[in-house]
């Protein structure tokens, strides 16, 4: 590529906030109060009762785990569940969690990522009430919420209640991407729901369970514990990093747009102090921004191209304000790297039409349509979601 081209290119991405910018995000005034720390709406619900619970790293309430909390509470949990980065949020992303046992409580963890994705009828023997309580971060392929639905088939299917306490959704702002093709269906994708869908997980939970997507006879009996004070319309500084490579705020408002180079030959700044704030490749130009994947123990193990130089674009230098009041994906960082990479016919592999949900992005990318052309192909399916959506959302609207 002649240095000319890049350099408009890298340009025309430097500005491109800027030019997209709307009206800001804003926080709210008071403080958002989770689910997990209404305990006095979670009481009621557990007396008595055998409780099994679905949590990891981020089920915190306040600065104590929801585990403790109700245990001190004297609430009698038999078992733990825990999806994907295992109970203590330490596993690789893609890395099989093995069971085991909490080491303070004494308590069975049972993982839903690794030999099995759904609790069998052995693991819910003798359970009274399941509580889920995962912080999500409102994209399709982020697959808390494959696990979360794995769990409502379980307690659909042995008749189970499932309380949700709900979380806020950092990405809940805006809606954008394409609406799963269910030809695509896998993991990283199991409902027809655009790739940023602007929903807190009661609120998609209880969609999934009245659209009858659960393909069980029988629905799942959804208990929701709300939250205080959240609105669609506010930003929400996570608490605790949701997953090894979504290290700040940064990373998880990157992630929709960086998060589809998965599928790609791109490194996403797996390996690095920044993941999900960088991408690049060993074949990008080498005048562009440097780094070295390197093996993180507890983070990124084995990322791609481990030990080889990458070129490419260091998004460090972004503001919240220009990450947040766009309220779209940034498809011209996929269709920069396209551009950058020499071996187009294997920029892509096969996992990329999992992730993007369809067979044709791809080819949008490859046929060089601009951002807003892609984005122009999606609204038909985004609108039938939106008018669907509206019936099952808990909060006030960001439209």
């Amino acid at each position: 590529m002649k240095m000319r081209q890049l350099f408009l290119i890298l340009a025309y991405m430097a500005f491109l906030f800027v030019s997209q910018t709307m009206n800001a995000q804003q926080y709210p005034e008071n403080p958002i109060v989770p689910g997990a720390e209404r305990i006095p709406l979670i009481i009621p619900a557990t007396k008595n009762r055998v409780v099994a619970i679905v949590a990891n790293h981020t089920s915190m309430c306040g600065n104590v785990h929801l585990v403790d909390t109700l245990l001190a509470q004297g609430v009698n949990i038999k078992k733990i569940f825990c999806p994907e980065h295992g109970f203590r949020g330490t596993g690789d992303a893609g890395e099989f969690i093995k069971n085991g046992k909490d080491t303070k409580t004494g308590i069975p963890i049972i993982s839903l990522y690794g030999k099995k994705l759904k609790p069998t009828a052995e693991d819910l023997k003798g359970i009274d009430v399941v509580i889920f309580d995962l912080q999500d971060v409102g994209v399709r392929f982020y697959t808390y919420i494959s696990t979360l639905t794995y769990v409502m088939q379980a307690c659909a299917e042995h008749f189970i209640p499932l309380f949700i306490l709900d979380r806020p959704n950092p990405n809940g702002f805006y809606i954008d991407g394409p609406v799963l093709d269910m030809k695509n269906k896998s993991f990283v994708g199991m409902h027809p729901i655009p790739l940023v869908y602007g929903m807190t997980m009661a609120e998609l939970a209880t969609m999934i369970n009245e659209e009858g997507w659960l393909k069980t006879p029988e629905k799942c009996s959804i208990g929701v514990i709300p939250m205080y004070n959240y609105s669609h319309k506010y930003l929400y500084k996570l608490p605790v990093n949701p997953s090894p490579n979504l290290q700040n705020m940064e990373s998880v408002y990157l992630y929709p747009s960086l998060g589809l180079f998965e599928g790609t030959v791109v490194n996403v700044g797996r390996g690095t102090d920044y993941p999900f704030r960088v991408f690049g490749n060993p074949k990008f130009p080498d005048t562009l921004f440097t780094y070295t994947p390197r093996s993180i123990e507890n983070v990124s193990k084995d990322p791609p191209h481990l030990g080889i130089p990458c070129y490419g674009i260091d998004l460090r230098n972004l503001t919240e304000e220009e990450l947040t009041s766009h309220k779209t994906l940034n498809l011209d960082y996929l269709k920069t790297a396209y551009k950058l990479y020499p071996d187009k016919l294997h920029f892509f592999n096969k996992y990329f039409e999992n992730l993007a949900g369809n067979n044709v992005l791809r080819n949008q990318i490859i046929k060089g349509l601009s951002a807003d052309e892609i984005r122009q192909s999606w609204q038909p399916e985004i609108l039938k979601f939106k008018e669907i959506r509206k019936k099952y959302l808990i909060y006030e609207d960001f439209e």
